[in-house]
C-alpha cells in the first residue's frame, strides 16, 4: 500500500472533527485568503474509512520507517499506477461567521478538543504523573519467569509510548523473563516526592537507562541518586548526556571514555579526541558536534566488534547496538534493546538467545519525510518526483505555490510520535503551500537543511524555513555552534522561524501558567535559537499528560502556518503591490510626544525609509517633500480644531465594524466597558490616527490607556488593551490589509500588553493584536533586553539602530573658569603667594559651582590657603580637578540618530577612544590607558586609585592619557577620511606606507607629540588594528538595507545587542538583535569586575558609616546584565559570600558558598528587586540567586557573621514561617506585568502622592521567586516589605553613559529608597548608592552625586541643549523628558539638589532666546516642562523665589495660547 493507513485515518478524523474556529481561523475567514480553495485532504479507499470510528489519538498516526531510497521510488511508481482514488476532497477552512460564529478566543479551549490533558499540580510546572509510565506484569505473566525491572529518565516524553508498548509485548509473549518498567521525565525529579520515588524504584532495579540529560542541576541530582546504586544495577545505559552522567555507564567491562589497551583502545582514544576538540581553546563543548561525531563513530563499530575477541568487544557491541535500538525508537527496537541487555547482564546465560534478537532497524540518519509519502526519501529529486506527480495533483496544490521548508527531530518520527508534525504539514498544505520536511538523528540540523533544502550555493530552495525541533540549528539541547549556524543561515537567506513543542509541561500546565513556557525550555529552545537568528517562538504542540504523546495545538499551528506563509509571500509579491504599515509611538499621550523613540530622529528616519522604499518600487503616493511636511501631515488634522489630541484621522471605524472584525472585542469590556469607550474616539467612532500614502500607512500607535489613571496604576497586574488599541491593529490587518508591519523605534506598548511571558497562547494580548502580520521593529542597539521582549511576545524581527555619536561633555561657564584656574595653579604651585591666591579662587569658584557637595573636605572661603602647606593645597586642587575631569570626560550622546545615516569620521572618534580604554585579555589586547601608564613606569590601577583619592600627580596623568588617546585615535580616523568628512573605507595601505616611510605609525607619532614617546609600536599594533576594524563597522550603513531585505523575505543577520564600547560585535547596526545564552552568565570576567565594585562599595560604606551594612536593596536590570555579561548577578553573589560555578559545558547553573575564613567579612543580606524584563530573560539566574541566598541563610554560622541568616531567623519568628521561606529575597512583578508604574505616574503628571506611589511599588513588585518551585512567581508583598524594612543601603548599577539615571524613567521607577525609609522601624533613610562602570575606572557614588553628575553633563550642558534644539520638535521633547526624569528622583529618593532646578530654570525658562526656540518648535513639550517645575515647587522639592514662579506661569500661558490659537511650526 502506497500510503500510511494510520496517517490517512488521522487526516480523515481531523477533517470530520473541526473545532469551533480559533482566532487565526476567524481572522483568516474574514480576510478571505487564509486557504486556497484548491487545498484538499486526501481520502483513501478503505473498508475502515468511516472517520467517526477513530478516536482522537488517530491524529497521532505515524509513518513507514526504514524504507530505502529505491523502495521509495518503487512504491512511488506503484502509487501513481494503482489508481488510488480520492472519493471526496474537502478543505479544513474555518466556517464563515454565518455558519458558526466565533466565540471570543482564549483560543485554548478548542486547541486540544477531545484530547487528554495532564494532571495539574497546583499551578506548578511538570506535575508528576509517573504512574502513567509504569508498566507492571500481571500475576499470570510473572508465573515461572524472572522479573527484570527497568527504570528510565529522559528529557522528552516521545519514548514513553514505545517503551510502554515494548514492555507490554515482552510480558505478553512467552519467554524466560517478564519486565517491570517505569519512566521519569527529567524535569520531574526536581520535585522531592518524585525524586524519592525514583530512589525507591532504583533500589530494586536491574537496568537504568537515560538520554539527553543536559540540565546541570538535574544532572547532578540524577548522579547523586544513581551513583550509590550503580554497583547494584546489572546494567546502566547512559546515552548522550552531560559528562558526569555518561560516567555512570555500566555494561560489563564497557566504559565509554576510559577503556585503555585491548581491541577498543583506539575507539576510546577517538572518543577522547572528539571531546577534547569540542573543548578546544577553553570554549564550552558543543554537545551537537560531540554527539553527531560520536554517533557516526559508534555506527561503524558493531560489525567490526563482532569479530573481535574479549569481553570488552562484546560489551561495547551491546552498548552500540542498544544505542542504535534507542535511536530507532520503535516499540520493536526498544523491545530488542531490553531483551538484549536483560539477556546479556540480568539473566542466566542462555535464558535469552541474544543472537536471535533483531538487529537495530532505523530510518536513515537524514532524509525527507512526509506523512502521506510511501517512505523516507534520500534525495530531493526523488521527493519532488513523488510530490509533484502524485501528491500535489491529488491535494490540489499548485506548482508555483510558496514552499515552506520544515526541520524535524528524527526521534519523533522514529517513535511515531509525529502527530504534531502531521498537523503542521496538513495545515500548511490546506492553505495551498508546498512543504518539504527534513530531519536528522544528530543535533546538527544544518546538515539536512543544506543537503535537501538548499541549492549548491547554499541559498535556500524554499521560501521560508520553520524549525519544529525548538533547538538551535547546530547543537541541540547541549550547547550550540552559533557561528556555524549563522554562516549556514546567511547563505540560505530565508526567514527562519523556530517553533517550540512543550517538553517540560503538559498542555494544561502551560495553559494555566502565567509565565508560559518552562524556564529551562526558554533557555534551551528560545534563547539559543535567537542567537542563530531565529524569529517567532510560537508554541505549536503540547504533551498529553497521560500518554506522553505530542499533541498538535490547532490554533497555534494555524497561526504558525499563516505567519510562515506571510513571510514566504513577501518573497513572491511584487514590491509595487506590498502594503506596509509603519507604526510610531506617543508616550506619554500628548501631541508633543508623537514619534517618541530612544535617541532616534523618528520623522527624519521615516522620511529616509520611505524615500528608499520608493526607490525600491513600493507604491507611495502624495509623499511630502520634506521631513517637516511629513511631520505636519501626522500632527495636524485639517478638519479639526487645534488641540492636544487632534492628530490626523486616517480612518473612522464604526462600533459595528469593529465588533465584527475584532475577534476579542467582547473580552475588553471587563476593563473598558462597551466600545467605543473614552480613548481614541470621538464618542461615536473609533479613530485611527495617522496618514496613508498609497501602499504605506504611517499610523500612531495608541498608548496603554491607563497612564493618567491613579487607580489603574495601582493594580498588581496589568489590564487588557483598550478598544482604541485593538481597533488600531484591527485596522492594519482587515481594513488596510498590511503585508508587514514596521514598528519604529524603542519602544511601543504592544510587546508589554498582558499575557504570558514567553510562549504566548491565543488568549495573550500581544499575540491577539499582532495576529499573523510579519512584524519588523527598529530597536536601539544598546537595549537588547527590551528588544528580546518584543521578539518573544510580539514576534518582532528586530533591526538594530545606532545611538547618536558621543562627544566628551566638556566644561562650560563656571566649570570652564575653574579648569583654567587649575591650569594656572599647575604652573604657579611653587609660588607661595600666587599659588595660595589661586587655590583660594579655586575654592570660591568650586562652591559657586556647587562642587562642594562632591569634593570631600573642601575648605571654606574663609580658610586662607596661604596658611596651608603645598601638599595640602595640592590635595585640594587634586580633588577639585578630579571632579572637573570626571565631568569633562563623560561621554555625551549628541542629538538624535537618523536611520541610514552613519556617523561622520569626526563623530566616530569619541566612540573609538572609549573602545580603546578597555583591556580585552581574551583577544590579547591591552587598553591604551594601560599602555600609556606603563610607558611612564606606572600601573594604571595605581593611577586610577590615586586619581580617585584626588592625588594631583595622578589626576594630571589621567588627563594627559585622555588627551593623548584622543589625539592618537583622531590620527587613525583621519587616515581614512575623505574630503566630505566621512569614512568610506578604512585605508590600511596608506597607514602601512606612512609607517614605512616615517619610521612609525601616525598614532605612534601622535602619542610622542602628546608626551608619551616610550610606547612600543609592537604593543600598539594589536590595539590599533582592532580599532581600525571597529571604525569600519561603526560607519557601515546596514540599517535601511536590512529592512529592505526583510521586506523581500530574506534573512536578517543576527548579532548581539548591548554597549558597542564593551562589545563592538554589536556593530554594524542593522542586525536582528539577540541577548545572550542566559546560562553563560556571569562570566569569569564579570565576576572579577564585580569583586572590585563590591570591595569599593563596602569600603565606601564602612568609611562613611563606620561599619558594614547588614542589608542592601539591589535592583537588577536585563540590559545591564546583557551588556556586562552578568556583573550585577555576580555582585549580588559576592555580597552574600557565594560564587557561581560553571558546569562541564561552561554553563553557569550552580553556586557555592565561600567559607567565612576565605571571605574575611560577614555575609551581607541582599534584597533583589528584578525588573520585569530581567525576570523574562534571566529567570534561571533568579533561581541561582535564590539558591545562593538560601544556602547562606541555612549555613550554620554566627548571626553576627551572617546577616542573611540573622534576618531570616528574625523574619521566620515574626511571620511564623520556615527559615527557608523567610530567606526569600528575589522579587519581581507578576508574570506578564512590567515596572512599578511609578515612572508612568510621574511621566504623565498623575496627581498621586508619595505614599500612594510607595504602596504601588510594594504591590506591583512584591512577587517572589523560589528555586524550590522554579518558574513560579507568588504574591509575597508582606515578605517583600519585611525584607525591605531591614535594608541599610539601596543600590543600582550604571553600565553605560548612553543610558544614565535621567535618560529614562526605569531607574527611579524601581528605586525603593523612600519606600525603605518609610517602612524601617527607626524611620532612617537608607544610603542610596550607584556603581558606575561606564569607564575602565569603576566608581561607587551616592545617588545624589550621580544625579548631579548627570545634570551637569547633560541637562545643564550647552552641548546637550544646543544639539537638542537643532533637532527641533523631537529635541525639545528630549529636553522636557530629561527634566521630568530628574524630577522623578525627587519623588522616589529626594536625590535632586535645589541648584539643579534653579540652574535648569535659569537655562531654559529665564533665557528668552532658548525659551522662544522651544516654544516655536514644540509648545506641548515646553508646557510639560513648565508643569514639572511648578510641581517640583508645590511638592517642596525646589525652593525658589516668587519671580521665578510668576515667570513660569506666564510661560505656561504662552504655551496654551500657542497650542490653542497658532499654527504649529515644525
Amino acid at each position: 500500500m502506497a500510503v500510511s493507513r494510520n496517517t490517512n485515518q488521522a487526516l480523515a478524523f481531523a477533517s470530520s472533527q473541526q473545532p469551533v474556529p480559533s482566532q487565526p481561523q476567524h481572522r483568516a475567514a474574514l480576510r478571505g485568503s487564509a486557504a486556497s480553495p484548491a487545498a484538499q485532504v486526501l481520502e483513501v479507499k478503505s473498508e475502515d474509512n468511516d472517520a467517526s470510528s477513530f478516536g482522537p489519538m488517530a491524529l497521532l498516526g505515524g509513518s513507514f520507517l526504514g524504507l530505502s531510497a529505491s523502495t521509495v521510488r518503487r512504491q512511488g511508481r506503484k502509487a501513481r499506477g494503482a489508481g488510488v482514488v480520492p472519493l471526496r476532497v474537502s478543505t479544513l477552512d474555518a466556517p464563515t461567521a454565518a455558519d458558526a460564529p466565533a466565540k471570543p478566543p482564549g483560543g485554548e479551549d478548542d486547541m486540544m478538543a477531545g484530547l487528554a490533558g495532564g494532571g495539574f499540580g497546583g499551578g506548578g510546572y511538570t506535575s508528576s504523573n509517573v504512574a502513567s509510565r509504569r508498566v507492571t506484569p500481571t500475576e499470570e505473566q510473572r508465573e515461572g519467569r524472572q522479573l527484570v525491572k527497568v527504570v528510565y529518565v529522559v528529557l522528552e516524553s516521545q519514548y514513553q509510548a514505545s517503551m510502554t508498548s515494548a514492555v507490554r509485548q515482552i510480558n505478553k509473549n512467552p519467554g524466560q523473563i517478564c519486565v517491570e518498567c517505569v519512566g521519569y521525565l527529567l524535569e520531574e525529579i526536581r520535585d522531592p516526592n518524585s525524586l524519592e520515588e525514583l530512589k525507591n524504584d532504583l533500589d530494586d532495579a536491574n537496568v537504568f537507562v537515560c538520554s539527553l540529560i543536559f540540565v546541570q542541576e538535574l544532572a547532578e541530582k540524577l548522579v547523586e541518586v544513581v551513583k550509590p546504586r550503580r554497583d547494584n544495577l546489572d546494567a546502566c545505559l547512559c546515552f548522550p548526556s552531560m559528562p558526569e552522567v555518561m560516567k555512570l555507564n555500566k555494561l560489563g567491562s564497557f566504559d565509554l571514555t576510559q577503556i585503555a589497551g585491548g581491541p577498543l583502545g583506539n575507539f576510546a582514544q577517538q572518543v577522547k579526541d572528539l571531546r577534547s576538540k569540542s573543548l578546544a581553546k577553553n570554549k564550552p563543548a558543543s554537545g551537537g558536534n560531540f554527539q553527531d561525531s560520536l554517533l557516526k563513530l559508534v555506527r561503524t563499530l558493531p560489525k567490526v566488534l563482532k569479530f573481535l575477541p574479549g569481553d570488552q568487544a562484546k560489551d561495547a557491541r551491546c552498548f552500540v547496538l542498544s544505542l542504535q535500538h534507542w535511536l530507532g525508537g520503535t516499540p520493536e527496537n526498544l523491545e530488542a534493546m531490553v531483551l538484549r541487555v536483560a539477556g546479556g547482564y540480568c539473566c542466566q546465560e542462555g535464558a535469552i538467545d541474544t543472537d536471535a534478537i533483531m538487529e537495530p532497524v532505523v530510518i536513515p540518519d537524514m532524509g525527507i519525510w512526509h506523512p502521506l509519502a510511501p517512505g523516507i526519501f534520500d534525495t530531493m529529486q526523488d521527493y519532488k518526483e513523488w510530490y509533484d506527480n502524485v501528491h500535489c495533483p491529488m491535494a490540489g496544490i499548485p506548482k508555483n505555490a510558496p514552499t515552506i521548508g520544515v526541520i524535524l527531530q528524527k526521534s519523533h518520527i522514529a517513535t511515531k510520535d509525529d502527530g504534531h508534525y502531521v498537523g503542521m504539514v496538513q495545515e500548511l498544505e490546506r492553505r495551498g503551500a508546498r512543504v518539504a520536511c527534513t530531519y536528522t538523528g544528530g543535533l546538527d540540523f544544518s546538515a539536512p537543511m543544506t543537503e535537501f533544502l538548499a541549492k549548491s550555493s547554499g541559498e535556500g530552495n524554499v521560501d521560508a524555513i520553520v524549525n519544529l525541533t525548538g533547538f538551535s540549528l547546530v547543537g541541540g539541547p547541549a550547547s550550540q555552534d552559533a557561528k556555524k549556524a549563522k554562516e549556514v543561515l546567511m547563505r540560505f537567506n530565508r526567514p527562519y522561524l523556530v517553533s517550540v513543542p512543550l517538553v517540560f509541561q503538559s498542555f494544561t500546565e502551560w495553559q494555566n501558567s502565567q509565565l508560559g513556557l518552562h524556564p529551562v525550555q526558554v533557555a534551551l529552545q528560545v534563547s539559543l535559537p535567537e542567537i542563530d537568528g531565529a524569529i517567532e517562538p510560537l508554541i505549536f504542540a503540547g504533551r498529553d499528560g497521560t500518554s506522553g504523546r505530542s499533541i498538535p495545538m490547532q490554533d497555534r499551528i494555524s497561526a504558525l502556518a499563516t505567519r510562515s506563509l506571510n513571510w514566504a509571500n513577501l518573497r513572491k509579491k511584487p514590491n509595487a503591490d506590498k502594503k506596509i504599515s509603519i507604526c510610531l509611538f506617543q508616550f506619554p499621550p500628548d501631541k508633543g510626544n508623537v514619534g517618541t523613540a530612544a535617541y532616534l530622529d523618528v520623522f527624519g528616519s521615516i522620511f529616509s525609509v520611505m524615500e528608499e522604499l520608493k526607490r525600491q518600487g513600493y507604491t507611495i503616493e502624495d509623499m511630502p517633500h520634506s521631513v517637516e511636511g511629513l511631520q505636519k501631515s501626522i500632527l495636524e488634522d485639517p478638519d479639526a480644531g487645534y488641540s492636544m489630541s487632534d492628530l490626523n484621522v486616517e480612518y473612522r471605524m464604526g462600533v459595528n465594524e469593529y465588533e465584527s472584525l475584532c475577534p476579542f472585542a467582547m473580552d475588553l469590556r471587563e476593563n473598558w466597558g462597551p466600545p467605543p469607550g473614552q480613548l481614541n474616539t470621538d464618542g461615536q467612532d473609533l479613530l485611527i490616527y495617522g496618514k496613508r500614502f498609497g501602499n504605506i500607512f504611517l499610523g500612531v500607535q495608541p498608548t496603554f490607556g491607563y497612564e493618567g489613571d491613579p487607580m489603574r496604576l495601582l493594580f498588581a497586574k496589568s489590564a487588557s488593551p483598550h478598544h482604541g488599541f485593538a481597533a488600531f491593529y484591527t485596522y492594519l490587518e482587515f481594513v488596510f490589509k498590511a503585508d508587514a508591519c514596521l514598528h519604529f523605534g524603542t519602544h511601543g506598548s504592544l510587546e508589554f500588553m498582558p499575557g504570558k511571558q514567553v510562549g504566548m497562547s491565543g488568549g495573550c494580548y500581544p499575540d491577539r493584536l499582532i495576529s499573523v502580520l510579519p512584524n519588523l521593529y527598529y530597536y536601539a542597539a544598546n537595549n537588547p533586553s527590551e528588544a528580546t521582549i518584543a521578539k518573544r511576545r510580539s514576534y518582532a524581527s528586530t533591526i538594530s539602530y545606532l545611538t547618536p555619536p558621543a562627544e566628551n561633555a566638556g566644561l562650560y561657564k563656571g566649570l570652564q573658569e575653574l579648569a583654567e584656574l587649575v591650569k594656572s595653579y599647575q604652573g604657579l604651585r611653587e609660588n607661595e603667594q600666587r599659588g595660595a591666591s589661586i587655590v583660594n579662587s579655586i575654592i570660591a569658584t568650586a562652591r559657586q559651582c556647587n562642587l562642594d557637595k562632591d569634593v570631600d573636605d573642601l575648605p571654606t572661603e574663609e580658610d586662607d590657603q596661604k596658611d596651608a602647606t603645598m601638599e595640602e593645597r595640592d590635595s585640594v586642587v587634586g580633588k577639585v580637578y578630579r571632579r572637573l575631569m570626571e565631568i569633562e570626560a563623560r561621554a555625551l550622546p549628541m542629538g538624535l540618530h537618523r536611520v541610514g545615516v552613519p556617523p561622520t569620521a569626526e563623530e566616530s572618534v569619541a566612540t573609538l577612544v572609549n573602545i580603546a580604554q578597555l583591556d580585552r585579555p581574551d583577544m590579547g589586547i591591552k587598553g591604551l590607558p594601560r599602555l600609556l601608564a606603563a610607558s611612564k613606569g606606572k600601573d594604571i590601577e595605581d593611577v586610577y586609585k590615586g586619581n580617585n583619592n584626588g592625588r594631583l600627580e595622578d589626576v594630571e596623568l589621567i588627563q594627559q592619557v585622555t588627551a593623548a588617546a584622543r589625539a592618537a585615535v583622531a590620527t587613525l580616523v583621519k587616515e581614512s577620511t575623505n574630503s566630505e568628512g566621512r569614512v568610506v573605507e578604512v585605508n590600511t595601505f596608506l597607514q602601512d606606507l606612512s609607517s614605512f616611510i616615517w619610521g612609525g605609525s601616525p598614532w605612534k607619532k601622535a602619542l610622542e607629540s602628546a608626551g608619551f614617546p616610550n610606547v612600543a609600536e609592537n604593543e600598539l599594533k594589536p590595539l590599533f588594528e582592532y580599532l581600525q576594524a571597529c571604525l569600519g563597522e561603526i560607519v557601515r550603513n546596514n540599517e535601511v538595507p536590512s529592512l529592505i531585505k526583510a521586506l523581500e523575505g530574506q534573512f536578517i543577520e543576527p548579532g548581539p545587542g548591548g554597549d558597542p564600547i564593551r562589545n563592538p560585535d554589536v556593530l554594524p547596526t542593522g542586525k536582528n538583535m539577540h541577548a545572550l545564552d542566559p546560562n553563560s552568565i556571569p562570566t569569569k570576567a564579570a565576576v572579577d569586575v564585580a569583586q572590585v565594585v563590591v570591595e569599593r562599595l563596602l569600603e565606601s560604606l564602612k568609611k562613611e558609616q563606620g561599619q558594614l551594612p547588614e542589608s542592601i536593596a539591589f535592583t537588577l536590570w536585563g540590559t545591564d546584565n546583557i551588556k556586562t555579561y552578568g556583573e550585577s548577578l555576580a555582585q549580588v553573589l559576592a555580597l552574600v559570600g557565594a560564587r557561581p560555578v560553571p558546569d562541564s559545558l561552561g554553563r553557569v547553573n550552580k553556586v557555592e558558598l565561600i567559607p567565612l575564613e576565605e571571605l574575611g567579612r560577614p555575609r551581607i543580606d541582599v534584597v533583589c528587586n528584578c525588573s520585569g524584563v530581567f525576570r523574562d530573560l534571566f529567570i534561571n539566574q533568579m533561581n541561582l540567586l535564590d539558591r545562593g541566598i538560601k544556602a547562606a541563610a541555612e549555613a550554620d554560622e554566627p548571626p553576627e557573621m551572617n546577616f542573611v541568616r540573622k534576618h531570616a531567623l528574625e523574619q521566620a519568628a515574626e511571620m511564623n514561617i520556615s527559615l527557608r521561606q523567610a530567606a526569600t529575597r528575589v522579587f519581581s512583578n507578576a508574570a506578564g506585568s512590567y515596572s512599578a508604574n511609578v515612572g508612568l505616574a510621574i511621566e504623565n503628571g498623575a496627581s498621586v502622592d508619595e505614599a500612594q506611589l510607595q504602596e504601588q511599588f510594594l504591590t506591583r513588585k512584591g512577587f517572589a521567586l523560589s528555586s524550590d518551585a522554579p518558574g513560579e512567581l507568588t504574591e509575597a508583598s508582606r515578605l517583600f516589605k519585611s525584607a525591605l524594612s531591614k535594608v541599610d543601603v539601596t543600590f543600582q548599577n550604571l553600565d553605560s553613559s548612553e543610558i544614565s539615571l535621567t535618560d529614562v524613567s526605569h531607574y527611579f521607577d524601581n528605586d525603593p529608597t523612600k519606600v525603605v525609609s518609610n517602612i524601617r522601624k527607626d524611620g532612617k533613610k537608607p544610603a542610596a548608592l550607584i556603581a558606575d562602570t561606564t569607564t575602565a575606572n569603576a566608581q561607587v557614588r551616592s545617588l545624589s552625586a550621580q544625579v548631579r553628575l548627570d545634570s551637569r553633563t547633560k541637562l545643564l550642558n550647552p552641548k546637550f541643549y544646543e544639539a537638542s534644539l537643532k533637532a527641533g520638535y523631537e529635541g525639545v521633547r528630549e529636553i522636557s523628558k530629561r527634566m521630568r526624569f530628574t524630577f522623578g528622583w525627587s519623588t522616589t529618593a529626594d536625590a535632586v539638589d535645589n541648584f539643579v532646578y534653579e540652574d535648569a530654570n535659569e537655562t531654559y525658562i529665564a533665557d528668552e532666546e532658548i525659551k522662544n526656540k522651544m516654544l516655536e518648535k514644540n509648545p506641548d513639550a515646553l508646557r510639560d516642562m513648565v508643569q514639572t517645575f511648578l510641581e517640583a515647587n508645590a511638592k517642596g522639592y525646589w525652593d525658589t523665589d516668587e519671580k521665578n514662579l510668576e515667570r513660569l506661569k506666564e510661560v505656561y500661558q504662552e504655551c496654551e495660547d500657542r497650542i490653542e490659537g497658532v499654527d504649529f511650526v515644525a
